[in-house]
């Protein structure tokens, strides 16, 4: 049985223009036409096109999709297995979200004041004065250090939170790239080392390939970091550190 793309786009709540927009990428053509020359999608389109819903609904972008897709060495369980995981941790975040709204509306109903730390702690729970004091012994004297110091003192809440988005974002899809197995010297690799050299570039000081090589170094030495990045998926320190000084030598 086959469908057409008006049916498609009615069944997947997509645009027919999104959908014709797909074909022209490259990222989802029908598997027929009609003789008038009309799309006609078939069952694994539509499992194709679900799976791209599914990235599409986790932020990725679509060229990031197309990617992912038409690895061949990754599955479509494995996709499925992937978004799962990813989507199961979306939900426990909205959960949280939707229990910090109750717990904001029940303390409005009786009069009760929250602290900062009540109304934010559920964007992140992360101090960004957490490692101030270690921070400052280690780099006090060194002009980065003062340049991320002048840049923070004006950051908002929601200067904050769009970083902890960026940075949600970036970990997934390093996460993804771990799990499809892409060696640190690959372009995906290198491509999300970059970004993560330009992050601290945009939000904190400037960060070359020499002080990122350095900040990788230190992602497996100090315990802390490595926890952090290896939180993302066992190994991710290593891997990132690796895929930094792949960056800093094509970019040498």
């Amino acid at each position: 049985m086959s469908y057409s793309v008006g049916q498609v786009a009615g069944f997947a709540g997509v645009t027919v223009r999104a959908l014709h927009h797909y074909d022209e990428i490259g990222l989802l053509r029908p598997g027929a036409r009609s003789p008038a020359g009309h799309r006609r999608y078939d069952d694994a389109d539509l499992d194709r096109l679900q799976r791209i819903l599914f990235y599409r609904e986790l932020g990725f972008p679509l060229e990031e999709v197309a990617v992912l897709l038409d690895d061949p060495d990754t599955d479509p369980q494995s996709h499925l297995r992937r978004q799962h995981r990813l989507l199961t941790a979306r939900i426990e975040k909205l959960r949280q979200m939707a229990a910090a709204v109750e717990h904001a509306m029940e303390a409005r109903k009786m009069g009760i004041n929250l602290t900062p730390e009540e109304k934010f702690e559920v964007f992140g729970g992360k101090d960004p004065e957490q490692y101030a004091e270690e921070a400052e012994r280690r780099w006090g004297g060194t002009g980065q250090y003062a340049e991320s110091q002048r840049r923070v003192a004006r950051y908002t809440r929601e200067d904050w939170q769009r970083i902890q988005a960026e940075t949600d974002d970036w970990s997934a899809r390093y996460a993804a790239l771990l799990e499809a197995g892409e060696p640190a010297s690959g372009e995906r690799a290198m491509g999300l080392a970059e970004e993560h050299r330009r992050h601290i570039a945009r939000w904190y000081y400037e960060c070359g390939y020499e002080i990122h090589q350095g900040l990788g170094g230190m992602y497996v030495a100090d315990d802390r970091f490595r926890e952090f990045y290896d939180a993302i998926r066992p190994g991710a320190a290593g891997h990132l550190r690796d895929a930094i000084r792949a960056n800093a030598e094509r970019h040498g």
